[in-house]
């Protein structure tokens, strides 16, 4: 086999990696569609835990509207040397709720001066039925201060593709009703708004909290 096809073949499995469906179940397919090179965190020079990108990724200059109907643009709107970026949805019955849960645990390990310096921003891969009241609720169980954010559905789908997120939109089940197939993992961008760090949806909390510290840190 030549050592091209040796790469190729390397490089597809290193992409195969969680898109939830968030029906109880997981499915696999790329989890990086940007084709960011991603590092194991023991290669990280810089101490992350999480998965470090070689190539960055940025943070597009997009708005969508958040849960109080206003305009909420993801660059000029962020006032935080932290942003961190889920994609999910309010039905979502395991993936979601469990990633929203650690990220709050983890924030509430660092202290107080800290974590005012991190935004969450959670953008709803189901807008037919996020809307801002739906998703406020939501969000309020696990942390008031995270911003919801909806729009269309090809808004919603070429932002996640710039920050290499898939997103797959509605797929029918037998019972009727719809999941939302998605990329599940949290992305790290630091005040140039640009993501050199993500986690995927098994991350520990206490890595979670290490590396959330450490980018407020590097981005004061």
């Amino acid at each position: 086999m030549s050592r091209n096809r040796n790469a190729a073949l390397f490089f597809a499995a290193v992409a195969l990696l969680a898109l939830v469906g968030c029906s109880g179940g997981q499915k696999q397919t790329a989890d990086n569609p940007g084709g960011a090179i991603i590092r194991t965190p023991a290669g990280d020079p810089n101490g992350l835990r999480g998965a470090t990108l070689d190539r960055p990724y940025a943070l597009p200059a997009k708005s969508l509207t958040d849960t109080d109907g206003n305009e909420f643009n993801l660059v000029t709107s962020t006032k935080k040397p932290v942003t961190l970026v889920f994609f999910g949805y309010t039905n979502c019955p395991d993936v979601c709720p469990t990633v929203m849960a650690d990220v709050a645990s983890a924030l509430t390990k660092l202290d107080e001066p800290t974590r005012k310096q991190v935004q969450l921003l959670f953008i709803t891969t189901d807008p037919a039925r996020d809307t801002g009241p739906v998703i406020r609720k939501y969000l309020d169980r696990f942390d008031p201060s995270f911003t919801g954010l909806t729009g269309t559905l090809p808004q919603i789908k070429d932002i996640a593709k710039a920050v290499g997120v898939p997103v797959e939109g509605m797929q029918k089940l037998p019972s009727g009703g719809y999941e939302v197939g998605h990329g599940a993992q949290v992305i790290g961008f630091g005040a140039d708004d640009k993501a050199n760090v993500l986690w995927l949806s098994n991350a520990s909390i206490g890595d979670l909290s290490h590396d959330f510290g450490k980018l407020v840190a590097d981005n004061q």
